[in-house]
């Protein structure tokens, strides 16, 4: 099974799974792919239930159980990484806040800071929180991903990418890793960065769905052939919607790379209405957006 691309590592709670999966009510793909501008392939996926029931114990928890330090940081952490999942961005960064008030030490939350301050804009905040990361947890790998976006957008992308090629180089069987850092490097060789992820399409899992995005990318698969593959070994209900989101994401950047800004534009707009809050594709869509909306201005 590939390893997906998220910024946050799934939270645990004591005797309990979280249960995050979701209610994922599913439309059909669009009948005509052509047609896509516009329309709404998904509908949003719902927020389970039972994602309410486990906030409510971890309110009750921590206004109720006495706790050391420690337990509290680590229940308020847990209930953070829960907001974010359903998009409660504020609620959960005073949660990662007030966890590492009581244990500074927590990398995790410094993770989760750094892509809030990273999607604020606020890269130098960012960059502080993912150093931080690292020098707490210096084998936290998806740090890497991070501080590497952060750079990405912050427009210091020689550092980007050797974020990026260490990132890559934790697991180059993943075909999201390649994706990154293949958007990195053709920043600066679009040539070049085309040539490697050929070279590294050879190490990745033939049935793996990050590589229908990658064979996509080298002009191996269509648009209408990634959409098809996304309804393919599905394996619970949230799944389909999480494979496009991604879609999206992927397809709105070679879109760019194409000047089809129009196109880019509205799938960045059908990702972000997928409500997959805490993948890294929903995570940035809209920074991506903000700039597909300023080219379209230059264009006028």
């Amino acid at each position: 099974m590939s390893l997906k691309i998220r910024t946050a590592v799934v939270a645990v709670l004591a005797g309990a799974s979280l249960m995050l999966a979701g209610c994922a009510t599913t439309q059909s793909p669009l009948d005509n792919q052509n047609d896509v501008e516009g329309k709404l392939v998904i509908a949003p996926v719902m927020t389970d239930y039972k994602v309410e029931v486990t906030l409510a114990k971890l309110n009750e928890i921590l206004s109720a159980v006495e706790l050391t330090n420690e337990q509290r940081a680590r229940f308020h952490y847990d209930r953070g990484v829960i907001y974010d999942s359903v998009g409660l961005r504020l609620m959960a960064r005073i949660d990662f806040m007030q966890a590492l008030k009581l244990q500074p030490d927590l990398a995790d939350a410094y993770n989760f800071l750094g892509i809030y301050y990273t999607q604020e804009g606020e890269y130098d905040s960012a960059y502080e929180a993912f150093d931080g990361v690292l020098e707490l947890a210096p084998n936290y790998d998806y740090a890497y991903l991070n501080r590497g976006i952060a750079l990405y957008y912050g427009d210091r992308n020689d550092l980007a990418l050797k974020d990026m090629q260490a990132f890559y180089a934790a697991d180059d069987k993943d075909g999201y890793r390649a994706l990154w850092l293949y958007l990195i490097q053709s920043k600066n060789d679009a040539a070049e960065a085309k040539r490697q992820l050929q070279e590294q399409r050879k190490g990745l899992e033939a049935d793996a769905w990050s590589t229908v995005i990658v064979d996509y990318y080298l002009g191996v698969k269509s648009r209408d052939q990634v959409f098809a593959d996304a309804k393919l070994g599905l394996t619970h209900p949230k799944e389909y919607a999480e494979r496009l989101c991604e879609a999206y994401f992927y397809l709105a950047k070679m879109a760019i790379a194409n000047k089809q800004y129009q196109e880019a534009a509205n799938y960045f707009r059908l990702a972000l209405a997928t409500n997959i809050y805490d993948f890294v594709e929903h995570r940035y869509a809209r920074i991506e957006l903000a700039k597909v909306k300023g080219l379209l201005e230059g264009t006028k």
